[in-house]
C-alpha cells in the first residue's frame, strides 16, 4: 500500500469533515448555465461602471486552480472546459458557515458558483459568489502550477493530470474531433456513406504489417485486430454502395516512434468510376477545407519547416523523383542484375524477398527522395512488386496507379485506381505467399471470399487511406503522435 503524502493526509481529514457537515465530499448533480470563456467574451468590452446597472447571473462549475483567501473575502479562480474565470466571495454575501465551508477548499477541488458578473478595478472579468456549492474534494494535490507534469512520459501516461494543467494538450483534444466531423460532414457532402466494418478479422489482408493476434474462444480459432479496412470496403463497392469511407482504430504489432503507434486511426474512402487523379482531387480538397473551417489558416510549422496547403499541390512520379535526386533513370527497362549493382553502389544492400527491380526502385526512393517532399506532394507510379491490390497502368504494367501524399518528408495518404481483376488480383495475392516463404512477414494472405466479390463484378473506383493521427499533427502542429492520441500506448510503469 502506498504511503500517502502530508498533504494527501491533510486532505483527506477535510475530506471527512465535509461529510460530518452532511455534505456529499463527492457531490451531485449542479445546474450550470454558462461557461467561462461565454461570460469573458460576452462582457469583455463593458466598462467596469455600466455594471453598477446591471444585474446579470450566471451559475458556473470547474476546478479551483488558484484562491487568494483574504480573511472575511477572498478571491479564487476555477477552470471549465472552456477557460478560467475569476470568482469574489464575502462572507457577507454567503455567510459564516459557507464560506467557512470554502475556506477548507483545496486547489484542485471542483466547486459550483451562482452569482452575479462584475468587473474588478484591473479590468477582469468576476462573478461575484452569491451561492457556493462544494461538489468534489481532490484528495490529491495537482502539480506545481507553474510547471505541471514535466516528465514527458508522466504526461501521457496520466493524460487527465495533462489536460487539467496543460492548456495546450486541452486545445489538442478538442481540436482533434473538430477536424474528424469536419472530415465527415466534407465527405457526406461529396456523396460518401460513412460506414462500420469488422476489426476482428481471420485474415491478413489490406496492408503490408504484422498484426496482433487474439483468439475466439468459443470457435476456438486464432483471429488478427484488423491492420487495415480496404477489403470490406470494396466489397461493398460490389454491392453497389459506390461510395463510402469509414475512419476506425487499426492495429499493427509494430515499434512506437514520434510518428507511429501499435493502435491509429485510418479513414479509408472508396469510390466507384473514380481513379487516381480524382482521389488526388479529393484530397486535395478535404485538407484545405480543414484548414479554412477548422484551423482557419493555410501555413503551418511542422517539425522545422513552413507548409503551405495552398494548391495546386505538386504531382511527381516516383522515378522522375528518384532521377532528381540521384541522376538514375528507372523508367528504361533493366535486369534485375544491373537494379542490384546500382543498389550496391549507392550503398542499398536489399533482403532476399527486395532481390526485385520495383523493390530496388522503392529502396531509392526511401533513402534519396522521402525526406525531401516538404511541401504537399502527390508521388505516383510506384512499382507492381510493393502494390498487390492496385491495379496496372495500362501503359507500363511495371507500375500501378497508386499515390502517396508526402507533406514534410512524411506520408499522409495512400491511394490507388483499385484492382478490379479478379483474375490478376489472385495472381497478386500468390505473388505475396512466395515472398513471405522467402521472409516477409509483412506479405498477405490469399484472401478468396474477396476474390470471389471480384467475380460479380466490382465498378472501377479510385479508392484511399488517411492516417487522421498524422493529419491532426499537421493542423495541430505537433511533432509526435502521443500529442494528438489522449491515451497512447505505454510501456509498463513499473513503479
Amino acid at each position: 500500500m502506498r504511503e500517502l503524502t502530508e498533504q494527501e493526509v491533510i486532505r483527506r481529514e477535510k475530506c471527512e469533515n465535509i461529510r460530518q457537515m452532511g455534505i456529499d465530499p463527492f457531490g451531485h448533480r449542479f445546474e450550470r448555465t454558462a461557461f467561462a470563456r461565454d461570460i469573458k467574451m460576452k462582457y469583455q468590452d463593458v466598462e467596469h461602471d455600466a455594471f453598477e446597472n446591471m444585474n446579470d447571473t450566471a451559475c458556473v462549475a470547474g476546478r479551483i486552480m488558484f484562491i487568494r483567501k483574504m480573511g472575511k473575502a477572498s478571491f479564487f479562480t476555477i477552470k471549465d472546459k472552456t477557460d478560467k474565470i475569476q470568482i469574489y466571495i464575502s462572507i457577507n454575501d454567503v455567510g459564516e458557515e459557507v464560506y467557512t465551508l470554502f475556506k477548507s477548499a483545496d486547489i484542485g477541488d471542483i466547486v459550483g458558483v451562482k452569482g452575479k458578473i462584475m468587473k474588478t478595478q484591473t479590468g477582469e472579468v468576476t462573478i461575484k459568489c452569491l451561492e457556493y456549492t462544494h461538489l468534489v474534494k481532490a484528495l490529491r494535490p495537482l502539480p506545481e502550477k507553474f510547471h505541471g507534469l514535466t516528465d514527458t512520459e508522466e504526461r501521457y501516461r496520466r493524460r487527465y493530470v495533462d489536460l487539467i494543467m496543460n492548456d495546450d494538450s486541452r486545445n489538442i483534444a478538442f481540436m482533434r474531433p473538430k477536424i474528424i466531423r469536419c472530415i465527415q460532414n466534407f465527405m457526406d457532402k461529396e456523396g460518401f456513406t460513412e460506414v462500420e466494418t469488422p476489426i476482428l478479422t481471420t485474415l491478413l489482408t489490406g496492408a503490408s504489417a504484422r498484426p496482433f493476434v487474439t483468439h475466439h474462444n468459443t470457435q476456438d480459432m486464432d483471429m488478427y485486430l484488423r491492420i487495415a479496412l480496404e477489403l470490406p470496403l470494396k466489397r461493398l463497392l460490389v454491392g453497389g454502395m459506390e461510395a463510402v469511407y469509414e475512419i476506425g482504430r487499426v492495429f499493427r504489432n509494430e515499434g512506437m516512434d514520434p510518428k507511429h503507434n501499435p493502435e491509429f486511426t485510418l479513414m479509408e474512402a472508396y469510390l466507384a468510376y473514380s481513379d487516381l487523379e480524382g482521389m488526388m482531387d479529393l484530397t486535395e480538397k478535404m485538407f484545405t477545407t480543414i484548414a479554412k473551417n477548422v484551423t482557419k489558416k493555410m501555413v503551418y510549422n511542422w517539425c522545422g519547416n513552413e507548409i503551405s496547403l495552398e494548391g495546386p499541390w505538386k504531382r511527381i512520379s516516383m522515378v522522375d523523383a528518384i532521377k532528381e535526386q540521384t541522376g538514375i533513370d528507372f523508367k528504361k527497362e533493366m535486369s534485375i542484375d544491373e537494379a542490384i549493382r546500382l543498389a550496391n553502389e549507392h550503398d542499398i544492400y536489399p533482403e532476399e524477398h527486395e532481390k526485385t527491380v520495383g523493390h530496388i526502385i522503392n529502396l531509392f526512393f526511401e533513402k534519396f527522395v522521402e525526406d525531401t517532399l516538404i511541401q504537399p506532394t502527390f508521388l505516383y507510379g510506384h512499382p507492381v512488386e510493393i502494390s498487390p491490390l492496385t491495379k496496372k497502368n495500362p501503359d507500363d504494367p511495371r507500375f500501378v496507379d497508386r499515390f502517396e501524399l508526402f507533406i514534410g518528408g512524411k506520408e499522409f495518404a495512400n491511394a490507388y485506381t483499385e484492382l478490379n481483376d479478379p483474375i490478376d488480383q489472385l495472381a497478386r495475392f500468390e505473388e505475396q505467399l512466395k515472398e513471405r516463404e522467402l521472409g516477409n512477414d509483412e506479405a498477405n494472405d490469399i484472401d478468396m471470399d474477396f476474390v470471389e466479390a471480384l467475380e460479380y463484378g466490382m465498378p472501377p473506383a479510385g479508392g484511399i487511406g488517411y492516417g487522421i493521427d498524422r493529419l491532426c499533427m499537421l493542423f495541430t502542429e505537433q511533432e509526435t503522435i502521443r500529442e494528438v492520441i489522449l491515451f497512447p500506448t505505454m510501456k509498463n510503469n513499473n513503479k
